[in-house]
């Protein structure tokens, strides 16, 4: 499915902008190998790892697929527009306009300029986000309480070791109280990625790291990353809760598994269980991968909701078929019922499609605040 619908952009990048310029047969037939090659990306993935989610060749060569998938998405989305609008001018003009090559030369070097930046922001260390969230019924002793969440880490061989040591560094630097990691920690297996994750077990906070799967983790090994996760000084959270004290005051972090793992034997998303034993009257911050399900999750008393999966969308335009996947949420604040749902845009992404254009990643810090 993917080699077609990569495949469909090309073609058309091929007979409607290649094909119409003034050069040489042999330079056309070389570009057109190249964009060819390019948007068979993932298939690469999967000769190289037998997934689509995790290729394993060298970080340049990755960084190099992805930026030829981002110039050929822009050349096709250009060279549609400009078919658009020729064929609005085609019945004042009586016939089929003439395009120099001035204007594909221009759409080239947007394409590539484009791209180039788009990878360039996908890719980044992601700047620091700082929020401040009320909480209805906090008690006063988590008043300036500081959480970190990181999410969609995708650690693969695009976001690798050095790229991890990096945000555990920023994040340590932040010197929080907690620490949320809501799913997709991982693209590849346990003996592929081990020397690329280890950094996440430098992560430091007062009350703890806590994480939660995402849907990638089900695409591997899922009990082995669980156990795994484990000797990284984090709490995985599959169902379950943990509860944060202060001055005999009480907060209640509860995670849920993934939706997807209603196609495996693994656990289904169960809220009922995770909160089960906690704590009356304490305000609940649920971890759930996906946004999904935030108007089940506000009936069942939560707070505060943090999410990620979508990416935010990834590309301005892209966000809002994205939201219609995700039952209308995509990025940032929602009110959910009662509830507060923070839909994450990522601390990194899939390797499969790094491109970010108008939609930044973040490395997100919340700073708690009693509703009024």
């Amino acid at each position: 499915m993917f080699h077609l619908i990569f495949g469909i952009p090309w073609l058309l990048v091929v007979v409607r902008f290649l094909q119409p310029l003034p050069w040489l047969w042999s330079v056309k037939a070389s570009l057109a190998l190249i964009l060819l090659i390019g948007s068979q990306y993932l298939l690469f993935n999967r000769l190289s790892s037998g997934s689509v989610f995790s290729p394993e060749f060298f970080r340049p060569l990755v960084i190099a697929f992805n930026f030829l998938v981002g110039v050929l998405l822009l050349l096709a989305f250009m060279q549609i527009a400009l078919d658009i609008i020729s064929i609005i001018l085609l019945p004042f003009k009586g016939h089929f306009p003439a395009i120099p090559p001035g204007v594909r030369y221009a759409m080239g070097l947007v394409a590539l300029g484009l791209s180039a930046f788009a990878v360039s922001q996908a890719i980044r260390v992601p700047p620091l986000k700082d929020i401040e969230v009320a909480i209805p019924g906090l008690p006063p002793a988590f008043d300036g309480y500081q959480m970190v969440q990181l999410t969609d880490l995708h650690i693969s061989r695009l976001f690798s070791t050095e790229w991890t040591k990096s945000v555990v560094e920023k994040t340590n630097a932040l010197n929080p109280d907690l620490i949320v990691i809501t799913g997709d920690l991982i693209d590849g297996s346990v003996q592929s990625r081990s020397a690329d994750i280890a950094p996440l077990a430098n992560l430091k906070a007062r009350d703890g790291v806590f994480t939660i799967p995402g849907n990638h983790e089900y695409f591997f090994d899922y009990n082995a990353w669980m156990k795994y996760y484990s000797g990284l000084n984090m709490t995985t959270l599959a169902n379950g809760h943990t509860v944060i004290e202060r001055n005999g005051e009480k907060i209640v972090i509860a995670g849920v598994t993934d939706l997807s793992s209603a196609r495996t034997a693994f656990p289904v998303p169960d809220l009922a269980a995770a909160l089960y034993g906690a704590p009356e009257n304490a305000p609940i911050i649920l971890l759930d991968h996906q946004p999904k399900e935030a108007a089940r999750n506000a009936k069942m008393g939560v707070a505060l909701q943090l999410s990620g999966h979508t990416h935010g969308g990834m590309v301005f335009g892209l966000h809002s078929i994205v939201a219609r996947a995700n039952n209308g949420f995509v990025s940032g604040f929602y009110q959910v019922d009662g509830m507060q749902l923070y839909v994450n845009n990522g601390t990194a992404l899939w390797p499969g499609f790094a491109l970010r254009l108008g939609v930044p990643s973040e490395l997100t810090r919340f700073t708690l605040r009693p509703a009024p």
